[in-house]
């Protein structure tokens, strides 16, 4: 393959992070643009970096100083404003821009399962995923106007070593190890993929520079399906500990946290099955092989040995306190 010139707009996230290594060893040309203020993943060696507030254009504007690009890839581009000023500064600058939506977006409750690309885009809880919706439509909107070169990429649960995927992240954790309750939304029995950024980066590169990507969507997961008690039990292995369940309803969590509630209400309470054959049929090197006992090991070994992130939020711990004690623990 040719090398591409990229800019990665973030590009020290959980995801942006494993990309833009990723692309780096393929040979391809990584540019970053960011605050410069990323701690937990540093810059991937080879990669160039600018500073600049990408919420201003002007600053965006002075950073580039004209340059073009083969790609863009905005991994920080959450509302139509925020595409909307890509496209206002990219148009006529660039071959493929590559927005990065949610599977959250597909419709809640599914109708019909696995999830292919043509599901429909509804979720009436998460805000969240109604500004990932809006944004490809005007994204969409502006292709078939324009010629505005947008690929669109839907995650679902991505994670890295830094990621713990419970509520409450690392205090999850500290309850589990002082045997305190853990919070598991509903009967823990809705299925969930949890797809490593290493394996997300594979499929994610491969569609960059992808002709036929333009104008469409494509969602990248693992095909490995787990129930949210079996992640609870993994992270809990990983560990050391054995959990202490206890079951609260999402409408539960939902009227004691309202923030907390719209992902369960609107992603986490939903088995979400997806079919990847698009992403295989575009990259055929895609095959996830990072299974999540492995990744549980991993996240844990990375937060044993960095003492100073075991962060334990006391109003969350307060919280997941009363909820256990609603549900009668």
């Amino acid at each position: 393959m040719t090398p591409l010139s990229i800019l990665f707009i973030g590009g020290t996230g959980t995801i942006s992070s494993a990309a833009s290594a990723r692309a780096i060893e393929e040979g391809h040309k990584v540019t970053l643009l960011n605050r410069g203020q990323s701690t937990l993943r540093p810059v991937p060696l080879g990669a160039e970096e600018l500073v600049a507030d990408v919420r201003d254009p002007a600053s965006v504007t002075d950073a580039l100083a004209g340059r073009e690009f083969d790609v863009v890839v905005d991994m920080v581009a959450f509302t139509p404003g925020h595409v909307a000023q890509d496209v206002e500064l990219f148009s006529g600058r660039v071959g493929q821009y590559v927005f990065i939506s949610s599977a959250s977006a597909y419709q809640k409750p599914p109708v019909r399962l696995p999830i292919v690309e043509s599901t429909p885009l509804r979720n009436p809880y998460w805000q969240y995923s109604r500004d990932k919706i809006a944004s490809e439509d005007l994204l969409i909107a502006e292709y078939r106007q324009s010629g505005f070169p947008v690929t669109i990429v839907r995650p679902s649960h991505t994670y890295d070593r830094t990621s713990l995927p419970l509520n409450g992240g690392w205090t999850a954790i500290d309850r589990m190890r002082r045997g305190a309750p853990v919070v598991l939304h509903d009967h823990g029995s809705s299925l969930w993929a949890l797809t490593h950024a290493r394996d997300f980066a594979v499929g994610f590169v491969g569609l960059l520079g992808n002709p036929h990507t333009i104008g469409g969507a494509i969602h990248i997961t693992s095909d490995e399906l787990l129930s949210w008690t079996q992640i609870t039990h993994l992270m809990a292995d990983a560990a050391g500990v054995v959990p202490n369940i206890v079951h609260v309803t999402s409408d539960a969590i939902a009227a004691a946290d309202p923030d907390m509630g719209a992902g369960h209400l609107g992603d986490r309470s939903h088995s979400m099955v997806f079919d990847n054959s698009l992403v295989k049929s575009l990259v055929p090197a895609f095959n996830p092989t990072i299974g999540f006992a492995e990744g549980a090991r991993e996240i844990m070994g990375w937060y044993d040995a960095h003492p100073e992130q075991q962060i334990v939020d006391p109003e969350l711990d307060a919280l997941f306190d009363r909820l256990a004690a609603s549900a009668g623990a």
